[in-house]
């Protein structure tokens, strides 16, 4: 009887931890995103008048409320030290479990709770539930991120890597599981404590502690899956690999590790290396691999990257160890850490994206000047580095642990189960993010294909003006422009800030479209290019960049029986003059990007010259600068000077407080394209907006 109790309480131990997995993990990719997008929304809105800001704009906020919002969160991080006063209270798991719940629902619902306040709420409760749970049945720890990474991976094959169930279309399905969580939990801690009544012993083999070597470990491991390994479309990026592919094997990658005879395989395999050794051993074969996965390219490094995450989701038992009769709990304490290693990390992964925007501080912190932009700065290229930095962190608990192997075996049907059920989920994602087929529009008797619509979109990562994150606006206003191609800048395929979505594939299936992304940032963020018609060639190349990196992307499409070639790129942004750089040293390194871009031209492609070519993108200046005067010597017209547009239809960087002016270019060889129409799309999806231009390409040569 008390075998089977046992049994059932662990069978509803699982589900139990499913669903905190998945609602911990959905609600901290959603939490990074947005504190991001309320902090980038605040600093506008503090930098402008009030009275300027149009109303019904997203994303306005006021400093207060999101100083207030960060102050919530903050107590919920702290929240996890409430277990080291109340940790022999069983009920404070349900008290956990209910606010787990209730946050995840008040995501989403309508009402005037902010999203960034209901996702602080599941994340402390989550670190609550974490600090009982290894208390009291510890070995469901693993089962809980494990599974909890595995359903994310799921819902983001059924949305296109966007999370579907951040959607208010959702509320009802999550209000469901939310309810049920807290029933569950319930449940499980009666059970547990009727139990525990049945035990001669006060102290069960599944009692537990979290060391300081484990919430140090917990802040590493998570910062490592969220940034690289759990997402499918990040290790598809870093390896520049195709993501349909690797998507199921990525997540078989991560459930293998449930199943007991692999465990046995993993502790039989560290058992042959000497106790001290084993750990580092582990370390450097975790951190060859995603060395190996970022730096190289094709299926070798996404083989790589897939084998890292399998080493990495085996890690998650060395977080914890059993606890002794009379030990001391501090595993609130080290949940504590886990949190500010991970903040930590997840900062300096952003300034490895955002290095390039950093400024001097205001007047009153002048004197950190030298020290502290130079600092941020520095974080470029270092992505990988941060990297590595969270695989050592991540290993540390199996480097510390040295008399036990915490890979337990189990019985051979419930490998063969775990077997079926990783193996099935992994065929279900398969199946999810199986691409559409997209017939490219082409010329053809039946159907001429006379001219063609092409439009260049800065899309701002998916935000608007004041950072509000909206893809699904940035798709309407590429299906309202009728464009069939578009040159996207400044897009990002699984970055932390921007909730982890690759926004080319979202987009181009959502559209309908064909796609191509170049990198130019660690490989998660570049130029893009969504196109109807048959895209037959791409290719890139990095340009000279003293600011944000940037390049050049060249696409060959074939509306009929010849190419028309489309050069998308973004020259250095404009910062505000800085003691170290000045506005006109800045535009020296636009002109040396340009001079670059036209090197290639004339060398490396100077055949398609000779036929329909078109450069675009954002130049990040005006029409009559030298920028632009230096294309229209090389013969190159812009469609939109002379339509007699007023000014404001033709610029394309819309923000508040400043004027509006015409950043983004649709270059034309003027012997081979012959413009008809010019105009832009009037959204605030980005804060640039969308410029079309219609061209005559029948019978062109």
């Amino acid at each position: 009887m008390r075998n089977r109790l046992r049994l059932r309480l662990q069978q509803v131990f699982i589900l139990e931890a499913a669903l905190v997995g998945l609602f911990f993990i959905s609600a901290t990719r959603y939490l990074i995103g947005m504190v991001y997008s309320r902090a980038g929304g605040a600093s506008i809105v503090l930098s402008l008048d009030p009275a300027s800001i149009p109303a019904g704009i997203p994303g306005v906020v006021d400093a207060a409320t999101v100083t207030n919002e960060i102050m919530f969160l903050v107590y919920m991080l702290a929240l996890p030290l409430l277990a080291l006063v109340l940790g022999r209270t069983r009920w404070l798991t349900i008290v956990a479990a209910t606010l787990i719940a209730a946050g995840r629902a008040l995501m989403i619902a309508d009402t005037e709770i902010s999203p960034l306040i209901a996702a602080g709420m599941v994340f402390g409760g989550g670190l609550v539930y974490m600090a009982m749970v290894v208390r009291f049945r510890a070995q469901s720890l693993p089962y809980l991120f494990i599974l909890g990474i595995g359903a994310d991976q799921v819902f983001r094959a059924v949305g296109n890597t966007l999370d579907p169930s951040w959607s208010p279309d959702y509320f009802n399905i999550q209000l469901a599981l939310s309810v049920a969580l807290i029933l569950v939990v319930i449940i499980t801690t009666i059970g547990q404590g009727r139990q525990q009544k049945t035990e001669q012993s006060e102290v069960l083999p599944n009692y537990g502690l979290m060391p300081i070597w484990g919430g140090i470990g917990l802040g590493g491991l998570l910062f490592l899956e969220l940034a690289l390994l759990a997402l499918p479309n990040t290790i598809a990026g870093r390896a520049n690999y195709d993501y349909t592919t690797l998507a199921p094997f990525v997540t078989l990658a991560t459930l293998l590790p449930l199943i007991p005879w692999v465990r046995q395989q993993a502790s039989s395999f560290v058992g042959l290396f000497d106790q001290n050794a084993r750990g580092w051993l582990w370390m450097l074969l975790l951190a060859l691999m995603i060395v190996f996965g970022t730096r190289f390219q094709g299926i070798i490094a996404g083989v790589a990257l897939v084998l890292a995450q399998f080493s990495a989701s085996l890690l998650w038992w060395w977080l914890i160890r059993p606890r002794g009769e009379k030990e001391r709990q501090f595993t609130g304490l080290w949940l504590v850490a886990a949190v500010l290693v991970f903040a930590v990390l997840t900062l300096a992964d952003n300034f490895t994206y955002d290095y390039g925007y950093v400024q001097n501080m205001p007047p009153d912190l002048a004197f950190l000047n030298p020290y502290v932009p130079p600092f941020l700065r520095a974080f470029r290229g270092f992505g990988l580095g941060v990297l590595l930095l969270s695989v050592f962190l991540a290993a540390l608990p199996m480097v510390q642990t040295r008399r036990r192997i915490p890979w337990k075996s189990g019985s051979r049907w419930q490998s063969f189960f775990g077997l079926v059920i990783a193996a099935g989920v992994s065929v279900g994602v398969a199946a999810a993010v199986r691409p559409p087929i997209i017939q490219g529009v082409r010329d053809s008797e039946q159907t001429p294909l006379d001219t063609i619509r092409v439009g260049t979109y800065n899309i701002h990562a998916g935000f608007n003006e004041f950072f509000y994150f909206d893809l699904n606006n940035i798709a309407r206003t590429i299906e309202q422009s009728g464009a069939s191609v578009v040159l996207i800048q400044q897009a990002e395929i699984g970055r932390l800030t921007s909730y982890g979505v690759d926004e080319v594939l979202w987009l181009a299936r959502r559209l309908g479209m064909g796609a191509r992304f170049f990198p130019t940032t660690e490989g998660l963020q570049g130029l893009a290019v969504l196109s109807r018609v048959e895209i037959v060639n791409d290719e890139g190349v990095l340009l000279t960049s003293n600011g944000s990196q940037t390049g050049l992307q060249r696409i060959q499409i074939r509306p009929d029986e010849g190419v028309i070639t489309l050069y998308n790129t973004r020259l250095e942004y404009l910062l505000e003059a800085t003691e170290d750089r000045s506005v006109a040293e800045q535009q020296q390194d636009q002109q040396l990007q340009l001079n670059e871009i036209f090197g290639l031209l004339n060398s490396r492609f100077a055949n398609d010259k000779l036929g329909r070519l078109l450069v675009g993108g954002t130049f990040n200046n005006i029409p009559d600068s030298p920028i632009g005067d230096q294309m229209r010597n090389a013969g190159f017209i812009d469609p939109f000077a002379g339509t007699g547009l007023p000014s404001e239809l033709s610029a394309t960087l819309w923000r508040t407080g400043y004027p509006k002016v015409q950043f983004d270019y649709l270059w034309l060889w003027q012997r081979s394209l012959v413009p008809i129409g010019a105009n832009t799309v009037n959204t605030n999806a980005s804060d640039h907006r969308m410029a079309v231009i219609e061209v005559f390409i029948k019978g062109a040569q």
